[in-house]
């Protein structure tokens, strides 16, 4: 098997971050694979902790929260591998997962990164992840394809490009981020794998799903599964990834639909949902995009 890297993102979750070194630990402890563990926004040196449960892990810490891309950028500068799996912290992984990626990536040197299928951890029997179909830039949608069916298998052992790899678990071939480059940094959250995607397909590479390998996610731990942090992003990262990829008459169709469907849309959520305060953070991530260039660093939204 390839020289392969590990690298996770803990960011006040020690817990999840524990039991996932566990399990890299219980099935990976090769030599041929080196764990990376970047521990962002954390002001207290946890190392020491984190090496009781995984103890040849290269532990880098960040003072600042650099988010999800800044953090897994900070452990691809220091990986050694060939190929770069980057995982969330709130997975588990499962017998024969990165052999299975790396082999694919081994056997077609057209694939630049892939991922495997996503169950979710609180019940293994339903799937979060078996791909994605392509993305609508009029609306800036795609769908998730099996999302909460029950896993009868019915995906299993597919090999195949897919419209975009899912950030808790992904492959990356090294020579294929050399040519591309990291992930974008002001995304900060959600969105910047799928522009890292576009990126990949720019430098010349594919963007695979494999099922024969397996993953298990918790699922937004970090973030909340409702939080105002989250919807700002999704909504500001939203409009990003547009205008950052889509063409001219795409991105006018979209900036129109987002103006007269999705902002009513999700108002009228906020308020039924008696969450109208998320009305000014939408606001807010909409102003961002109207102010602000799409390479600007400044977030817009203030970090704790």
């Amino acid at each position: 098997m390839s020289s392969i890297s590990v690298i996770t993102v803990n960011y006040h979750q020690n817990q999840a971050t524990k039991e996932l070194l566990e399990s890299l630990n219980k099935y990976y402890a090769l030599a041929n694979i080196e764990i990376i563990l970047v521990d962002n926004g954390c002001k207290t040196d946890n190392e020491h902790y984190f090496k009781q449960y995984c103890k040849d892990i290269k532990y880098i810490r960040s003072e600042a929260n650099l988010g999800f891309a800044g953090g897994n950028n900070l452990g691809i500068a220091e990986a050694s591998g060939k190929y770069l799996f980057l995982i969330n912290n709130d997975t588990e992984v499962t017998p024969g997962l990165i052999e299975q990626l790396a082999g694919s990536l081994d056997a077609n040197g057209r694939i630049g990164i892939i991922s495997p299928q996503i169950n979710y951890h609180d019940d293994p029997s339903i799937i979060q992840y078996a791909g994605f179909t392509p993305m609508n830039y009029y609306t800036c949608r795609n769908f998730c394809i099996g999302q909460f069916e029950k896993d009868e298998n019915q995906y299993r052992g597919q090999l195949k490009p897919t419209g975009f790899i899912h950030g808790a678990a992904m492959m990356v071939r090294k020579e294929a981020l050399l040519k591309a480059g990291p992930m974008a940094e002001n995304f900060f959250l959600y969105y910047e794998e799928m522009d890292w995607c576009e990126r990949i397909k720019e430098a010349g590479y594919e963007i695979w799903l494999d099922t024969n390998a397996i993953i298990y996610h918790k699922e937004s731990l970090a973030v909340g599964k409702n939080s105002a942090l989250k919807e700002f992003f999704m909504n500001r990262n939203r409009i990003l990834f547009i205008r950052r990829n889509a063409k001219l008459h795409q991105r006018l169709f979209f900036y129109l639909y987002f103006a007269a469907f999705v902002m009513p849309r999700n108002i009228l959520k906020y308020v039924k949902g008696q969450s109208a305060g998320f009305t000014r953070v939408l606001l807010s991530a909409v102003f961002w995009n109207i102010t602000h260039a799409k390479d600007s660093t400044d977030l817009g939204y203030p970090l704790k």
